[in-house]
């Protein structure tokens, strides 16, 4: 901006007034453009500053002076700009009006101050009780008028005490969240906790405000927020523990911080029992944080457990219950089924895992059936709510997510269902189990009754889950338990290029093309789309999702078709492919902008965090359905249900028109559309390719390259994840399973 100095001024000016528009207002650098009306002036002045929070009705104050800029004429340029409460009885009313208080929005903001005047604001902080006084306030709406005071007040607090330190204040809210009042004295005595504890808080903003609060930058408080920095970073990419040479080095170097104070910081760390060490798979000592430790033991153990005593069914005539369940569903099992059938009555805990259209599902069906009959009580569960609606809808039975059949309670912090209190069932049938990390697998092994039996259900060669660990891959590769993969592909899926294509991928084939007449013809399943530049391939995909799919095959743009893509980075990346087609697909609507995204009433969006509080977890899809600006709300609809979402909340949330490959497993969908292009190339691996071209069901179009398709399928080797519940299990079972693996 070129400024000009309006008749030589030097000395600071002073400018108070009413905030009566926000042109412009950065959450993370506090920059803003304001028109207020000041004191003394007939028009709006043009006020440009930093401060942490702003909100129309309010009353600034101002240092600095009056520039001319070329372009947008006459200004005010503050050095220092505050917010402060309104002193007139207009600005209080517009600023109780402005929506920031929930509760009160214009007309409530009007009836209050008529009733109490210049006080009105006193009342609300210290005599809340007499709000009841105003028609329309009773005890319910005065108390969240109350607690969003409050709320405000600290969260402004927190914004200030964030701002003075140089770092932005877009996380107050979750800071407020966590730590109530006393934030800004938990933050001074320990400022890394806010990269512990607040989701998008990193330890570079937490050691920024600790050399600020004068914490050396050789101390040993900072040594250990790094060392769990680091850890908590390589849980992040799938690891449950680090070598403790490698992971001293790492964070020493990271730190600029000498190894003596590093192991002094590890010494302290593992004294209090936040990291454990203990010996890995290669023999070496591996440092983990302590709670990853304890989920692998306890895995290792309730499992073994599990796997101990007589089965729940009682003795049954196999080959008899085979033929009975045939003929109830009109099919011939397979002779890979068949042998996974009879598992199901020997063993106690049993791990099924294959492809698409291996038959997994008919099973599933196959056993629920049989075991029903025996009178047995069964529960079938998957980690995600598409999956479990999925498993429920072929299945024909109720299944559930995890987290909801495990049934979080709020008020405890806890799973209601727990060893102490297991899952009312004989029988718990587990879909999609390679999704499954090992923290929510130490709560759903601990669930299963001990006489329970045990059914996980899922494909070891999709990627693994999100979360640390690689629990289904390490059950089938300790040899402790009965593994039974199916192979063959039924009849009826053996012509979908889709499950052909996957299975050629997975055994580092290119996949099979339709002619090049064949574009988006009827009968085929599976395209390809060629794009050499990664704008062609993002013009093509918006073709794709708006005009051709939907012509040619009837699907729903906004419902059917999901874009899957390797990486959120990029012109091919989740984040600029959402961008674009939030501009093509629902341009336009009431909207709220915060973290980065505009969230608009229709838009397509994925929880990217579990919170147990409103029953949302991550990877849950909904739509928008309302924006609530008087409410300060964002409603969303998930299912048959509808979640709010304070607009503080939103950073929870990301568009989901496209997603990565990684979010979708565990879900399904009309339409896939799957960008592979050489700009992916650091994610390129042939299970990133296998698991999103098995999210589709009725169509697959991969938009890319041959090149970067050919990368994909030959990089088989995905950096092995390092856990040591193989090992854990081993020794848990004494021994290994002579027959631990049937493959047919």
């Amino acid at each position: 901006m070129k400024l000009k100095y309006a008749k030589g001024e030097s000395d600071p000016e002073v400018l108070e007034g009413l905030v009566e528009l926000i042109t412009f207002h950065s959450e993370e650098s506090g920059f803003c453009v304001l028109k207020v009306k000041a004191r003394g002036m007939r028009g709006l002045a043009a006020v440009v500053g930093k401060v942490p929070r702003i909100n129309v009705g309010e009353w600034i104050k101002a240092q600095g002076k009056w520039v001319i800029d070329r372009k947008h004429g006459q200004q005010f340029q503050a050095d220092h700009l505050e917010a402060v409460v309104p002193d007139s009885l207009e600005g209080i009313e517009k600023y109780l009006g402005s929506g920031l208080i929930k509760g009160i929005g214009p007309v409530y903001a009007k009836k209050l101050v008529d009733t109490f005047g210049r006080e009105v604001l006193e009342v609300i902080e210290k005599r809340s009780a007499e709000l009841e006084r105003v028609e329309g306030i009773g005890p319910m709406r005065r108390r969240q008028i109350k607690e969003s005071w409050t709320a405000q007040k600290t969260i402004r607090e927190i914004m200030s005490f964030l701002f003075s330190q140089g770092v932005s204040t877009g996380r107050a809210f979750r800071i407020y969240k966590a730590y109530g009042e006393e934030a800004i004295a938990k933050v001074r005595l320990d400022p890394y906790c806010l990269a512990r504890d607040i989701r998008g808080i990193g330890f570079k903003t937490a050691d920024v405000i600790a050399e600020r609060l004068g914490i050396g930058r050789e101390s040993v408080l900072r040594a250990r927020a790094g060392l769990s920095h680091v850890l908590i970073e390589l849980s992040s990419q799938g690891h449950c523990a680090y070598p403790r040479d490698g992971l001293l080095s790492r964070a020493g170097d990271m730190l600029e911080i000498p190894l003596a104070t590093m192991e002094e910081a590890l010494r302290i760390e593992i004294e209090h029992g936040h990291l454990t060490v203990h010996e890995g798979e290669d023999g070496e000592t591996w440092v983990y944080l302590a709670a990853l430790d304890l989920a692998e033991r306890e895995v290792a153990a309730r499992l073994a457990d599990i796997a101990q005593g007589a089965h729940p069914c009682p003795k049954i005539n196999l080959p008899a219950a085979i033929q009975w369940v045939q003929q109830q569903l009109d099919m011939e099992l397979a002779e890979g089924q068949k042998q996974a059938f009879a598992g199901a009555f020997e063993h106690k805990v049993l791990v099924v895992t294959g492809g698409p259209g291996v038959g997994k599902t008919t099973l599933i069906r196959s056993l629920v059936k049989a075991l029903a009959a025996k009178k047995l009580r069964l529960m079938l569960c998957a980690p995600t709510g598409r999956a479990a609606k999925r498993m429920a809808e072929l299945a024909g039975m109720e299944a559930r997510t995890i987290h909801r059949m495990l049934a979080y309670e709020p008020g405890t912090g806890r799973f209601r269902h727990h060893a102490g209190n297991p899952l009312e069932t004989d029988v718990l049938i587990v879909d999609e189990a390679s999704m499954i990390d090992i923290q929510l697998a130490v709560h759903l092994f601990r669930a299963v009754p001990r006489g329970g039996l045990l059914i996980l259900v899922g494909d070891v060669d999709q990627l693994p889950s999100v979360g640390p660990g690689c629990v289904l891959r390490d059950i089938i590769e300790s040899r402790t338990l009965p593994v039974y993969r199916l192979t063959e592909i039924f009849r009826q899926d053996a012509g979908s290029r889709i499950v052909r294509n996957a299975h050629r991928v997975n055994a580092g084939e290119l996949p099979e093309l339709p002619r090049k007449d064949a574009e988006l013809a009827d009968g085929e399943d599976f395209f390809f789309a060629s794009a050499e530049t990664p704008e062609r391939g993002v013009e093509l995909i918006r073709k794709l999702v708006c005009e051709a799919i939907p012509r040619r095959f009837k699907l729903d743009p906004m419902l059917d078709v999901q874009i899957l893509t390797p990486m959120q980075k990029g012109e091919l990346g989740a984040r600029n492919l959402n961008v674009a087609m939030q501009a093509a697909l629902n341009p336009s609507g009431r909207d709220i902008e915060r973290f980065g995204w505009k969230f608009r009433e229709r838009d397509r969006v994925m929880q990217t965090e579990n919170n147990y509080d409103k029953d949302v977890f991550n990877g849950d899809v909904g739509v928008v359905e309302k924006v609530d600006s008087a409410e300060q709300e964002l409603i969303v609809r998930y299912d048959d249900r509808k979640v709010a979402y304070d607009f503080q909340e939103l950073d929870e949330l990301t568009p989901a028109y496209a997603v990565t490959v990684h979010k979708s497993q565990g879900s399904e969908y009309p339409c896939v559309i799957l960008p592979m292009h050489t700009q992916h190339y650091v994610m390129l691996q042939r299970n990133l390719m296998y698991t999103g071209i098995t999210r589709g069901r009725q169509l697959v179009v991969v938009v890319g390259t041959v090149k970067a398709m050919s990368l994909a399928v030959r990089n088989a080797e995905a950096g092995r994840r390092m856990t040591s519940l193989r090992k854990r299990l081993r020794q848990a079972f004494g021994k290994t399973w002579a027959g631990a693996e049937t493959a047919i």
